[in-house]
């Protein structure tokens, strides 16, 4: 039997407070994120006026680790394309990464093409109607499996993306590292028996938008409108007048730098040799310019005639999650038949049809 931390009593030991709260967290704190949300929270975003599951999931995998004003032209335009699971499982990878194209980290396209066809084919085209069901899909984590279960069905479900653990580890002042896989799971734990115990249909929704709102609106990083903020009262950080204490991680992500060599091939008629990128690796799955890890071997893939008529173009940097890549497009008009390796040649009226990694596309966008 595995020992318990000492001093930290499990969530089934804490004396209950009335309202079924364990002593020691904020009575009434769903209420008043619940309240707060229908008067001054978000309500007006386009994937709000819907129970609809496909809809729903479509914005929250849009919305990882991508903003709300990024996202809902994405979304609009997904949508029109492939407006049911139906229609995205039967599309070709390539028509969902075109789709795609721009919006970044493509693996949640890939993952969302590939959740689409396991709906269809193990539950008939309807997704299911728990977190945990749902959380056994491709791409779909616990927290966005919680949010869509809580969203469209009104399960009693927590989630807890990067800004709503900002918002519960500053109410309970909970100062263990996050980078603890322990820790992190008590915080679930406090997350569950925040949740609200009435009216969950109309409850969880509001709750659980609520808490992504006053992430991303009130309980900022830096200089958190605490003022505004409806559990001002109740949150143990502000009360220490130091909620950007909060939350604590130590473990923090190294980030690298690579440097790489885009050949830009043009034929007489203006069309661009593009490759597909191999999978896994960086742009996996898109369309792409010929990617060297020099100049020299640039030049090398080059007839001799064409390496001396190269024309530099500006180097610029693209900025991944964890990595910094350092672009060095370089031009050349090659003569007919010429190839390198497997690809093929797209013409202006083409590529941008494709799935392109967003600085390519910017790229050609500005030499078209």
């Amino acid at each position: 039997m595995r020992e318990r931390p000492p001093g930290r009593p499990q969530a089934a030991d804490r004396k209950a407070q009335p309202g079924g709260l364990p002593e020691g967290l904020p009575a009434g704190f769903a209420g008043r994120v619940v309240r707060w949300q229908r008067t001054h929270g978000r309500n007006n975003l386009p994937w709000q006026d819907t129970r609809d599951p496909y809809r729903v999931w479509l914005s929250e995998i849009m919305l990882q680790q991508t903003q709300v004003a990024a996202v809902i032209d994405y979304y609009g335009r997904f949508l029109r394309r492939f407006p049911d699971v139906q229609a995205l499982a039967a599309a070709p990878l390539d028509d969902v990464l075109a789709a795609w194209s721009g919006l970044g980290y493509y693996s949640r396209a890939r993952n969302l093409h590939r959740c689409a066809q396991e709906v269809v084919a193990r539950h008939g085209g309807a997704f299911p109607r728990t977190a945990e069901a749902l959380a056994t899909l491709p791409g779909i984590g616990p927290s966005t499996a919680a949010a869509i279960s809580s969203f469209c069905f009104g399960e009693r479900a927590a989630i807890l993306d990067g800004n709503v653990k900002r918002v519960l580890t500053r109410v309970l002042a909970f100062g263990d590292d996050l980078a603890v896989a322990a820790h992190e799971r008590r915080l679930w734990d406090h997350a569950r028996e925040l949740l609200p115990r009435r009216d969950l249909q109309e409850a969880m929704p509001r709750y659980t938008q609520g808490l992504m709102d006053l992430g991303a609106t009130v309980c900022l990083p830096r200089n958190p409108s605490c003022l505004l903020c409806p559990v001002q009262a109740e949150c143990a950080a502000a009360k220490r007048g130091r909620p950007e204490d909060f939350p604590v991680k130590t473990r923090k992500l190294r980030r690298s730098a690579e440097s790489l060599w885009l050949l830009h091939a043009q034929a007489g008629d203006g069309a661009v040799w593009l490759q597909k990128r191999p999978t896994p690796g960086v742009w996996a799955g898109l369309y792409c310019l010929p990617v060297y890890g020099s100049r020299d071997a640039l030049e090398e893939a080059l007839p001799a005639p064409v390496r001396r008529r190269l024309r530099e173009v500006e180097p610029f940097v693209h900025v991944l999650t964890h990595k910094d890549l350092h672009l060095h497009p370089v031009q050349a008009v090659v003569p007919p038949g010429w190839a390198a390796g497997e690809g093929a040649w797209f013409g202006p009226r083409e590529w941008p049809q494709l799935g392109l990694p967003a600085p390519v596309r910017r790229f050609l966008e500005g030499v078209a």
